[in-house]
């Protein structure tokens, strides 16, 4: 398995500056995070969310996207993924994604699966993610690349089974899984290795974090409440000991994307600490 690096976790570096600190940490590639900064957000401090230094703005021309190729591949390293926020299923803004996948050398793409808040039930969410996932798997033959839909909490694909679910309608050649087990800790939880067996040929990609439910303010009737919050890599429910054998025990040998929103460590020294954390407990 090889190490990533998803640069929403890396806000406060120039793109330079993350591939520098990625080289350095002994990282093998990047996840490009796409999306614009919004306007209002440029004069706030850097942030995961909002003013992220690092990161592809789609508005850009194309030719300006190519940067971002040649910045990765002069250090050595392999551009994994162009990683956008689809949600909404904008067919539009998937193509933009796929485009730019293709012109930087990108594997797979970050598709969506539709937020769900409650307002709209589940079978009508299903049958408009099925549809849009069809499409992008028309999109992902055309342009040469895989699109993932992640495992991910308010949504409605925050578990390995409910996301197998919308993508058995595709073939796995072109629409695929991408594993986030930290995610899973907030919502959707399985047994890991039940989840990897399950999705099998899916299984396309895999986001490292960790999470914890704490408790939260007793409520007014006097019981007790919890809340979930991201967590440092070894103090979170994941255990990764377990989930780097559940994926070696399906052959897992993808990538594995540092995604740690735990703030524990700024970002350049985050990198190293991942590598050496994943890497001693891929020797046991």
């Amino acid at each position: 398995m090889k190490l990533s690096v998803f640069t929403v976790v890396t806000p406060e570096l120039t793109p330079e500056e993350l591939v520098l600190a990625a080289r350095r940490a002994g990282l093998d590639g990047v996840e490009w995070r796409f999306r614009e900064i919004p306007a209002e957000a440029a004069g706030e401090a850097p942030s995961f969310w909002r003013h992220n230094k690092c990161s592809i703005d789609p508005s850009l021309p194309e030719e300006a996207w190519l940067r971002f190729k040649d910045i990765t591949e002069a250090q050595g390293l392999e551009v994994v993924s162009v990683t956008p926020y689809l949600n909404s299923l904008d067919l539009e803004e998937t193509e933009r994604a796929f485009r730019a996948a293709r012109l930087l050398g990108a594997d797979m793409i970050r598709v969506g699966a539709a937020a769900y808040d409650g307002s709209r039930p589940y079978p009508d969410l299903y049958e408009a993610t099925v549809r849009y996932l069809k499409e992008a798997e028309t999109m992902a033959k055309h342009y040469g690349v895989k699109g993932v839909v992640e495992t991910h909490h308010n949504t409605i694909a925050p578990s390995a089974g409910l996301t197998h679910r919308l993508v058995s309608h595709c073939s796995p050649d072109h629409i695929g899984v991408l594993f986030d087990p930290g995610n899973m800790v907030h919502e959707g939880y399985e047994n890991f290795k039940m989840g990897l067996e399950l999705l099998g040929p899916y299984l396309a990609h895999v986001h490292i974090k960790n999470a914890a439910w704490v408790p939260a303010s007793p409520r007014g009737d006097g019981t007790s409440g919890w809340r979930s919050d991201w967590a440092p890599l070894a103090q979170g429910f994941v255990d990764f000991r377990l989930l780097l054998a559940d994926l070696k025990s399906v052959g897992y040998d993808g990538y594995l994307g540092i995604e740690d929103f735990s703030g524990q460590y700024a970002s350049g020294d985050l990198l190293a600490a991942y590598a050496q954390f994943i890497r001693e407990r891929m020797e046991i």
